[in-house]
C-alpha cells in the first residue's frame, strides 16, 4: 500500500479537476474564435462583409481564454508536484493558502466577469 494514499489521491483529484477546468476554458476560447471565423465566412458567402465582419474583441477573448487555460495547466502541474513532495515529507508543514490558489481563483473570477461584460456588450 502506498504511504498516505488518501492524501495523494486527494491531491491527484484536485489536479485533475484543474485540468478539466482548463480544458473547458481552452475549448470555450477555441469555440469563440471558430465562431468568429464562421461569421466572417458567412459574410463573404452572402456578400455582406460589412455586417458580418469579424470582431477583434472576439479574437482577443478566444486567444486569451486559450492562453489562460494553458497557464492554469502549468500552474496546476507545479502545484501538484509541490503538494506531492509535501505529502511525502516527514516534516511538519503548516497548511496555508498559497498565492497560486488565490491567483487561479482570481483568474477564474476575472474570466467570468469578462465574459459577462462581453456578452452584455454584444447584446446591447
Amino acid at each position: 500500500m502506498i504511504k498516505r494514499y488518501t492524501d495523494h489521491s486527494a491531491n491527484e483529484r484536485t489536479y485533475l479537476a484543474w485540468i478539466r477546468t482548463s480544458v473547458a476554458i481552452m475549448a470555450f476560447g477555441f469555440l469563440i474564435e471558430k465562431f468568429d471565423i464562421f461569421i466572417s465566412y458567412i459574410g463573404k458567402a452572402v456578400g455582406d462583409e460589412k455586417h458580418f465582419k469579424p470582431s477583434l474583441s472576439a479574437e482577443l477573448a478566444g486567444l486569451s481564454l486559450f492562453l489562460v487555460g494553458v497557464l492554469i495547466i502549468v500552474t496546476a502541474t507545479i502545484r501538484f508536484f509541490m503538494y506531492k513532495k509535501s505529502i511525502e515529507s516527514e516534516e511538519f508543514i503548516p497548511y496555508s493558502v498559497k498565492k497560486t490558489n488565490l491567483s487561479l481563483s482570481a483568474l477564474m473570477i476575472f474570466i467570468a466577469v469578462f465574459l459577462i461584460v462581453y456578452l452584455v456588450h454584444q447584446i446591447i
